[in-house]
């Protein structure tokens, strides 16, 4: 698949059923086009089976909830929907985007209680997140811009509003030759990268942003378990910024990104080392499985 993402061969599940992919509209005043209200899920099928499917979809379900919504769907018809997306696109391999969002309706001001929820879900090809990133490690900015408090935001939904903080980050980071930004939290500390969770090394143990005011990512689960399993200790808590010198290894998780090493934050540099490679082989290895 290539071209713009509108003008595609295909088909998208839209409401409950199947629709050509150029026929998956909405109206220019659909609530969540104004308002921001609506959540998605990005996922990663493997070989015909998308990873963690059933995670996302009970998230796709919270998430709404946390921004006083309800999907239509349960999480059993949000799983065979997904199927049928993929039978229906006849990819093994594919990236997953689930989405829900208020609609068009009686209502087009910033209350939308009597606006319909509606749902899509497509599928399509998207190959490694940051490129060449996996090999050499991606070379990050520091984002000027921070994740807000939980008094602010749910912030623990994944919600598009959200993400609009994380689109400025990257562009800046972009124009600067980045392959995306680092963002600290409300208080100043190590938060996330503007679609990923961050992890560090320093003296074969790991450390990890504590997820109290930002996504607590289901690949970033996952990897905090393959850790364990290793009896590599974890520390997930507060980092400040002057510790970023002290870190020999780094890398990024998330569904679009699997595990990314970086090689370089700001003025920060980081080694390509033996832990950040076994863990990207063997998270590869896994969702294959």
């Amino acid at each position: 698949m290539a071209g713009a993402y509108n003008d595609r061969d295909g088909y998208i599940w839209m409401d409950g059923q199947m629709v050509d992919w150029r026929d998956a509209n909405v109206h220019i005043l659909t609530h969540a086009m104004h308002y921001a209200s609506s959540v998605f899920e990005g996922e990663r099928a493997y070989s015909g089976k998308i990873f963690k499917s059933r995670e996302h979809s009970e998230r796709l379900r919270r998430s709404a909830e946390m921004i006083d919504f309800e999907i239509p769907y349960t999480v059993d018809e949000i799983e065979a929907a997904k199927a049928e997306v993929l039978a229906k696109s006849g990819l093994s391999d594919a990236y997953v985007r689930a989405v829900a969002w208020r609609g068009a309706g009686e209502d087009m001001g910033v209350a939308s209680a009597r606006n319909p929820v509606r749902m899509a879900i497509a599928a399509w090809e998207w190959g490694a997140y940051y490129g060449d990133a996996k090999m050499k490690g991606a070379k990050l900015d520091i984002s000027k811009w921070k994740r807000p408090s939980p008094e602010t935001i749910p912030s623990h939904a994944k919600a598009a509003g959200l993400y609009m903080i994380c689109t400025m980050s990257k562009h800046t980071a972009e124009a600067k030759g980045c392959s995306d930004a680092m963002m600290f939290d409300y208080r100043g500390y190590v938060a996330e990268a503007t679609g990923a969770n961050i992890f560090f090394v320093k003296d074969g143990e790991v450390h990890t942003p504590d997820p109290d005011c930002f996504l607590n990512g289901i690949t970033r689960q996952t990897v905090i378990g393959m850790l364990k399993d290793r009896q590599i200790k974890v520390h997930e808590r507060h980092i400040m910024p002057e510790e970023l010198e002290s870190f020999e290894q780094c890398w990024l998780t998330g569904t679009a990104a699997e595990v990314t090493p970086v090689g370089q934050i700001g003025d920060y540099n980081f080694e390509v080392g033996s832990l950040t490679r076994d863990i990207a082989q063997s998270y590869e290895t896994l969702v294959r499985t």
